[in-house]
């Protein structure tokens, strides 16, 4: 609860024992006594500093507030002109330290240390890695943000290298760039004797195809209905205790890249989260070569709780490498991500925050339950609904029941900071960042656990915007296989047998599937009574024993989607349901493409579209701007 809350509660709050900065604001007639009081109230509910709860409810500008801190200190204060010009004095430091407190050490007029800092934190851990001889270096008061502007100017390109090898090579792809020959001429050996090898032997070869895919289809429909059982045997227990400590602040990675059709109403829908704006920390991240995004925010008159950061230009241009720059300008001790087409549920920060408190160290990372709010646009919308809806309700809350590792969705996850830190971040080179970090995890030894808040998002209703997301998550599953498996005794030491098999059994299936989709397709000839090309080797009874077990697969597939999507709010989907078996052969679309970009494109990051659907960006007023308020558009989807 805010400042403006518990006024139009009337909720006056203690007037003694004022905050020095409340005193001083007060006596100078820039705040209230009432409001400075109820600012106090709030801050014994919330992790934070005054001056951030004044700023965030608008009771004070920054620059009052600069100032106030100043004659606080017995020190100046430099604007960002004068913090842009001024000498630097080189601390030995790594500049990530200096990014994370915003504090710089600057040489003054007469040739003495000053520590720049805008004043809100204590600096003591920054002071005991100082030097002897800047650690009593006298604060001088500077915005926040032009001194991390002026850090980020001054180590440009050893940031920009910095979050680009933010991970360990052990557990990164990045060392594929040194091997694409090698790569590229292994992949034509390769071809070549598929090729000879079905030439010689084509029904051998098919029937090998067929036993693999026979093999990893049972094991997929093994995982399936484990975690089905576990997910519908886990749907009664009760939620934890809230806790009674302090809110603690949360800072939201929100990546942007060409999104200038859905900005204005991202920040319309982040600006309903009830979460405490004064512990809000929204750092929209955006790329530097990316001027009509850029250009887009500038026009948007920004909460003082959202700020952009600008990523310098580099290789891989990613998502995670963008992250990994962004992460040091956090202020939160919990790290989110969102998506540009998101809608959170409003008081999902305050759900994640409050399970933090009262979970296991060990309990790293939350994931939350993604869905749409454009299902009803077309067929594809719809069976990607069921899709999502399948995953994330049903087989995801099912395998962390079983004690398995799970890939992480891109969005509405949220991590511990300091073991994010303790990771080395995301590996910027995996084109799936997110599921390749929910394995580093488990490998480290931390759990994730499903939380049950929702944020919706618009769903890839076009085909070949579709197929194009799905090769990416697709390559990314390969990648990600590859790089845990380089020393896989290491790994089944550090996950266990459990998270090991689950790993492979995951993975391993999925990529298999969609890669053999035709193989287990060509079943559906046996059904239909006529001869299958593996007739002539193989008896009537076996081959009616694999086009039943295959027929039993896809029962169980429509068996779970059906289930998961009988509720009130998914209902409207049961008719399609049967539907989704033609829907399977986009992925394997997308597999093949997967398949190809690995080899030569391993690092292409190919952008999913957003802001298709008249449901993500809202209605066009005739002023050409958004009318914001008709951002969600379905019915049975009142998220917000």
């Amino acid at each position: 609860m805010g400042i403006s809350e518990l006024r139009q509660g009337g909720v006056a709050g203690e007037p003694r024992a004022l905050d020095p900065l409340g005193r001083d604001l007060v006596r100078r007639g820039f705040l209230s006594r009432a409001d400075a009081a109820r600012a106090e109230l709030v801050r014994r509910q919330c992790d934070t500093s005054l001056d951030r709860i004044l700023l965030a409810e608008g009771l004070a500008q920054e620059d009052d507030l600069l100032a106030a801190h100043a004659r606080h200190f017995h020190s100046r204060r430099l604007d960002a002109a004068a913090v842009a010009r001024a000498e630097v004095i080189e601390a030995g430091l790594d500049p990530r330290i200096l990014l994370r407190h915003g504090a710089l050490v600057l040489r003054d007029d007469g040739g003495r240390p000053r520590l720049a800092h805008d004043g809100a934190d204590n600096l003591r851990a920054l002071r005991d890695l100082l030097p002897e001889e800047l650690a009593g270096a006298r604060p001088v008061i500077a915005p926040r943000a032009a001194v991390q502007a002026r850090v980020a100017g001054m180590y440009r390109d050893t940031l920009r290298d910095m979050a680009a090898a933010r991970a360990s090579e052990e557990e990164s792809c990045r060392g594929w760039e040194r091997q694409s020959a090698a790569r590229l001429r292994l992949t034509c050996l390769g071809l070549l004797a598929i090729c000879a090898l079905c030439a010689v032997f084509p029904i051998a070869v098919l029937g090998l195809l067929a036993a693999w895919a026979t093999i990893t289809l049972v094991v997929a429909a093994g995982l399936k209905a484990a975690a089905f059982v576990a997910a519908m045997a886990a749907r009664d227990t009760d939620p934890p205790a809230p806790a009674a400590a302090p809110l603690p602040r949360v800072s939201i990675l929100v990546p942007l890249f060409r999104e200038t059709e859905i900005a204005h109403a991202l920040v319309a829908r982040l600006s309903r989260l009830t979460y405490p704006k004064c512990l809000l920390d929204v750092i929209l991240v955006l790329e530097e070569e990316d001027r009509l995004t850029r250009d887009t925010l500038a026009t948007i008159d920004l909460p003082p709780w959202m700020r952009p950061v600008v990523v310098p230009d580099g290789q891989p241009r990613t998502k995670p490498r963008a992250m990994n720059y962004a992460l040091d300008f956090c202020q939160g001790e919990i790290v989110g991500i969102l998506d540009a087409e998101d809608a959170p549920d409003p008081d999902q920060i305050t759900r994640v925050a409050r399970r933090f408190q009262t979970a296991p160290r060990d309990l790293a990372c939350l994931q939350g339950i993604l869905d749409f709010y454009n299902p009803r646009q077309n067929w594809l919308a719809r069976c990607f609904t069921i899709e999502y809806a399948t995953w994330f309700r049903t087989l995801m809350p099912g395998m962390e029941r079983l004690g398995l590792a799970l890939p992480l969705g891109g969005t509405t996850l949220y991590i511990r900071r300091a073991v994010l830190e303790e990771l080395g971040g995301w590996d910027a080179h995996n084109v799936t960042e997110d599921a390749d970090l929910g394995f580093r995890l488990a490998r480290h030894g931390y759990r994730t656990e499903m939380i049950a808040t929702v944020t919706e998002e618009e769903a890839n209703c076009r085909p070949w915007a579709w197929v194009r997301q799905r090769s990416r998550w697709l390559k990314g599953y390969m990648t990600t296989w590859l790089v845990h498996m380089r020393a896989p005794r290491r790994l089944l030491a550090q996950m266990g047998p459990r998270r090991f098999w689950g790993f492979q059994a995951h993975f391993v299936s999925a990529v298999s599937q969609v890669l053999l989709a035709p193989v287990l397709w060509s079943f559906w000839l046996i059904l239909a009574g006529l001869p299958h090309p593996l007739g002539p080797v193989l008896p009537g009874a076996a081959l009616t024993l694999l086009a039943g077990l295959f027929l039993t697969a896809e029962a169980l597939s429509v068996c779970i989607h059906a289930t998961t999507v009988s509720t009130r709010k998914h209902s409207h989907l049961l008719p399609w349901v049967p539907t989704m078996h033609f829907y399977a052969p986009l992925a394997a679309i997308a597999a093949y493409k997967a398949v190809y970009e690995l080899v030569f494109k391993p690092f292409f990051w190919d952008k999913t579209a957003h802001g298709l659907s008249v449901a993500a960006r809202g209605r066009r007023r005739s002023d050409g701007g958004f009318d914001l308020a008709g951002i969600k558009l379905e019915p049975g989807h009142e998220g917000l």
